[in-house]
């Protein structure tokens, strides 16, 4: 077992600029950067563990913007702030001037006078939530640079309508928790595959997180889904060349079968169609509603047509030794719990539901190593300091 000492020497001997730039897509980081936030959110997550006090910061404030619903990254959010010393505060757009016309140039200043971190997830628009996240960094930048702002707070994708980076990066931590190294990971066969939902309009953020950032790290990764049931074509093209840059594999098949069979991991999650999302984010812009119900209804039509895509005892028997590690995003549909016919069959997600814990509670830590990459060069020096006065937590 690696040990805090050892992993803050190998956080230091990373090359890195993500003090100089915002993690909003995983695959515009170098290999070094991502192993980097991997080793500092292993590091963080031993120092609770011994309890060692980890706050970084003895004032400043953590900005969350949800513009979606959220459980585990709300609470995720609000924990990594707290681990590193940061007060939260949300901002409710309802209730401030964005209401009556306030420009994002100007809400990113004004909340960002001291702020160290904003948290931001924007999913529910195609073609909206990564770009205006780039559009509060260019704020934030400009705001630093004209003296406004004494210092560049990080800015936290927390989901946007490409990438879902802290899912994504919690996930291959678990991945190397669970396997024991990342090299470990090479060749490994992970099948991210559509499965069934009674619902609609899930976004597309989980599954090409996985594909975008699997491929990086020398995975076989295999992507399935019913005809129509596309991801964004850029996206898919990234996979592609990241595993040819990284010695994997990127296959797209049309199948849960046939992406199962001999898998190492499997990961069935159900997501709206790349046409589907484009349509809802125009009706959603019009306040279309009776679009919206046609457009659901429509949809819920089309997902019904394809209940076989449902991980069954039957489909996990088809994976590598039957014992394929199953991963899920949470909350997941568990036919005969949380709904009728879903995702996964009850007793697949039962014999899997720790392990999908754990998988999620890497989050806090994932997130926390992301500020903690932005805000600090020397990020190995910060928390060896942390280590040698080795507060405690609580006593």
């Amino acid at each position: 077992m690696t040990t805090i000492n050892q992993l803050i020497g190998q956080i230091g001997k990373l090359k890195s600029e993500s003090h100089k730039k915002d993690l909003l897509l995983t695959w515009e980081q170098t290999h070094d950067e991502l192993e980097r936030v991997l080793k500092i959110a292993e590091a963080l997550k031993g120092m609770r563990g011994e309890n060692i006090a980890t706050k970084m910061f003895h004032s400043g404030l953590g900005i969350s913007v949800f513009r979606d619903n959220s459980t585990r990254t709300r609470f995720s959010y609000a924990s990594a702030l707290n681990l590193l010393g940061l007060a939260q505060q949300d901002l409710d757009e309802g209730k401030s001037q964005i209401a009556h016309g306030e420009t994002v140039r100007e809400t990113a200043n004004m909340i960002a006078f001291c702020a160290d971190v904003i948290g931001i997830r924007d999913d529910m628009y195609l073609g909206a939530g990564n770009a205006y996240m780039r559009e509060v960094g260019a704020a934030l930048d400009d705001g630093f640079a004209q003296g406004v702002l004494p210092q560049r707070p990080a800015l936290v994708n927390l989901q946007c309508d490409i990438d879902h980076p802290t899912q994504s990066m919690a996930d291959l931590a678990w991945l190397q928790e669970h396997f024991g190294s990342l090299d470990a990971l090479k060749g490994k066969k992970i099948a991210m595959t559509w499965a069934y939902s009674p619902s609609y309009g899930k976004p597309l953020s989980v599954p090409q997180g996985i594909i975008g950032l699997m491929t990086r790290f020398g995975m076989d990764v295999r992507l399935a889904h019913p005809e129509g049931y596309d991801l964004i074509p850029d996206v898919v093209e990234v996979a592609r060349k990241n595993a040819a840059a990284s010695g994997g594999k990127f296959t797209h098949l049309k199948s849960m079968e046939q992406a199962f069979e001999g898998a190492d991991i499997v990961y069935p999650k159900s997501w709206a169609p790349y046409k589907v999302m484009q349509a809802r984010t125009e009706l959603l812009r019009a306040e279309d509603r009776d679009g919206l119900k046609a457009l659901e209804k429509e949809c819920l039509a089309q997902n019904a047509r394809h209940k076989n895509w449902h991980c069954t005892e039957a489909m996990m028997k088809l994976t590598q030794g039957g014992k394929a590690l199953y991963m899920h995003c949470l909350p997941a549909d568990i036919s005969g719990i949380s709904c009728k016919e879903g995702e996964v069959q009850d007793s697949v997600f039962e014999r899997y539901r720790i392990a999908t814990y754990k998988e999620a509670s890497w989050k806090p830590y994932v997130i926390a190593a992301m500020i903690v990459a932005r805000k600090y060069a020397d990020a190995d020096r910060v928390l060896d300091q942390l280590l040698k006065e080795a507060t405690p937590r609580f006593r």
